[in-house]
């Protein structure tokens, strides 16, 4: 069994045209979705919109999978953090000096998503389904084998073929696709600053709903009498984080925006 762990992103989307043109063994897509209130927007509508399609026209399997509670409920990463009384932080908020906590959010709702459904598909610890990441050469220091299931085998085809994200942007766009955006949760604290100001200025009501969960999050902590937690590195809320109206040039900070399991942000 071979399956790509399919972000809907640009290194994960590239795989997917790979695959479609033979250059990669992978029939199988798998899209763990953290929840329709959790997912990027723009992600969700270019699985929908683009990638599924492409997928089916060129007979590819592309399946979305949520993580299904053990009363048949759907469990959304939101849900979670949102839930009445809740004293969980699965997402890795950042600590009062910039520092990034433990957070279960890439193994609850990704990899133990994928690994269930492969499990059901009949991988076995003897006989391991392989799993390709979508890791390009730039992000190379992203690859790791820490985070596996018995029955799995974690392969990156980009690496192998030697491709940047910029070569997986051309190979997107040589398909006749649009290049997707980036894939993450909207309130992911790996968000780079420019990602937040992009926010600010273009989505002001998905960064309001930003603010209002590092709130709650802070009453709840203000009650366990707890220190602050962020969703930036700069130790302020994100209200004055991410000044309104500023915008920045992309650049590359290797302190944010890099979540190193290669589950997310592909």
């Amino acid at each position: 069994m071979r399956s790509v762990s399919f972000g809907g992103g640009v290194q994960s989307t590239a795989l997917l045209v790979l695959a479609a043109h033979g250059r990669i063994d992978f029939p199988l897509f798998l899209f763990a979705n953290v929840g329709d209130d959790s997912e990027n927007p723009a992600t969700l509508r270019y699985v929908e919109e683009y990638a599924r399609p492409f997928a089916a026209e060129h007979g590819i399997e592309l399946v979305t999978l949520d993580r299904i509670k053990h009363d048949g409920t759907v469990e959304t990463l939101w849900k979670r953090l949102t839930r009445k009384g809740s004293r969980s932080l699965p997402i890795p908020v950042r600590m009062s000096n910039g520092a990034p906590g433990t957070r279960s959010c890439t193994a609850d709702f990704k990899i133990k998503v994928i690994a269930k459904e492969l499990k059901r598909r009949g991988a076995t610890a003897e006989a391991p389904a392989t799993i390709g990441i979508g890791i390009s050469v730039d992000e190379i220091q992203r690859a790791n084998n820490r985070r596996t299931e018995p029955h799995e085998r974690i392969v990156y085809p980009l690496l192998d073929l030697g491709l940047r994200r910029i070569d997986c942007a051309r190979v997107i766009r040589e398909a006749g696709l649009p290049v997707p955006p980036k894939s993450s949760c909207w309130f992911c604290p790996f968000h780079r600053p420019e990602t937040w100001h992009d926010q600010r200025r273009d989505e002001p009501e998905l960064f309001e709903r930003s603010c209002q969960l590092e709130d709650l999050l802070n009453e709840r902590r203000d009650e366990l009498g707890k220190d602050h937690v962020y969703l930036t590195r700069f130790g302020r809320p994100l209200r004055e984080a991410i000044s309104e109206g500023v915008d920045l040039l992309p650049m590359f900070d290797e302190a944010d925006g890099l979540c190193d399991s290669g589950w997310c942000m592909t």
